[in-house]
């Protein structure tokens, strides 16, 4: 299996009573697409996993394969607890998703050992690829990471954590005894530590900007392809470090933020779910002119 380019985690668009909008989903999947993403990953953070039902995690992906019509790849979120990852997981291959995204267990912690017999029992008979997601409660140490090669339908790990020398260990011994196995930048903002994955071998990333500002995104990814340390600079300085400033503000901005862009973009992607909350007028000022200065480097 092979995820190239640009990896995008399409946002889930709610009314104003916060029902899913299909429609603008819909919407919002061709656009990513048309923007030359090289996978979907839907119903995951970016699109407020937590927030949702497994009734609107199974319509999403039904109707994200529906627009799609097989031109890229479309993953899906699972997780929760145990049971609730394991039953995410099937529904995800009864519906025909091409892979999983396998995020941490819900509110509980336990050793390296336990995270790695969660993801067993998640995946438990099903055969459809997953990506284990190390971030938050599930952290990994090198040698509960390589064990999760003997889980056959682990085809990789995202990281979430931006502990690179850990990562650095973790990808070693990996790749030792799978060099095919796939490894993930998937920090908040992913771009400002692209660099420094790509330099163990972890190219890959997902990008939330491309949810609001795919010719930014697309510039940074092909810069940084392409080793133009002079562009990838100039957008970490003007844009990316300034939105990365503005979404520390506030608990859940990594979400928030990316919404309210998309609206100043024209997105009709309506307002997050509790717990998060909407920038302040004057926070939407200042997102208004990182990314108006992202859009002016992208244009010189």
């Amino acid at each position: 299996m092979d995820l190239t380019g640009l990896l995008a985690f399409p946002l889930t668009p709610f009314t104003e009573s916060l029902e899913v909008n299909l429609d603008a989903f819909a919407e919002g999947v061709e656009a990513h697409v048309e923007h030359g993403a090289g996978a979907l990953f839907v119903a995951c953070g970016t699109g407020e996993f937590s927030s949702l039902s497994p009734d609107e995690h199974l319509t999403l992906l039904r109707t994200a394969r529906d627009v799609v019509g097989g031109r890229v790849p479309v993953w899906v979120g699972a997780g929760g607890g145990a049971a609730t990852a394991r039953a995410g997981i099937a529904a995800a291959q009864e519906a025909g998703a091409d892979g999983v995204l396998l995020l941490p267990p819900y509110l509980v912690t336990g050793p390296p050992s336990g995270l790695v017999e969660h993801v067993r029992y998640a995946v438990h008979d099903s055969t459809i690829p997953v990506i284990v997601y190390q971030r938050g409660s599930g952290r990994y140490t090198a040698d509960a990471a390589a064990a999760l090669l003997d889980i056959p339908a682990v085809v990789g790990l995202k990281d979430g954590l931006g502990d690179v020398d850990l990562m650095t260990r973790i990808v070693t011994t990996i790749r030792a005894r799978r060099p095919e196995f796939l490894f993930f930048n998937g920090l908040p903002t992913a771009e400002v530590a692209a660099r420094a994955y790509a330099a163990i071998g972890v190219a890959r990333y997902s990008s939330a900007v491309h949810c609001f500002a795919p010719e930014i995104a697309t510039r940074f990814h092909r810069a940084l392809a392409e080793g133009d340390d002079d562009t990838m600079d100039q957008l970490l300085e003007h844009f990316y470090l300034p939105l990365v400033a503005l979404r520390d503000e506030t608990p859940g901005f990594a979400v928030s933020l990316v919404k309210a862009a998309a609206r100043m973009r024209g997105h009709k992607v309506g307002s997050v779910r509790p717990p998060f909350v909407e920038p302040t007028p004057e926070q939407l000022d200042r997102l208004a002119a990182i990314v108006d200065a992202g859009y002016a480097e992208v244009a010189k």
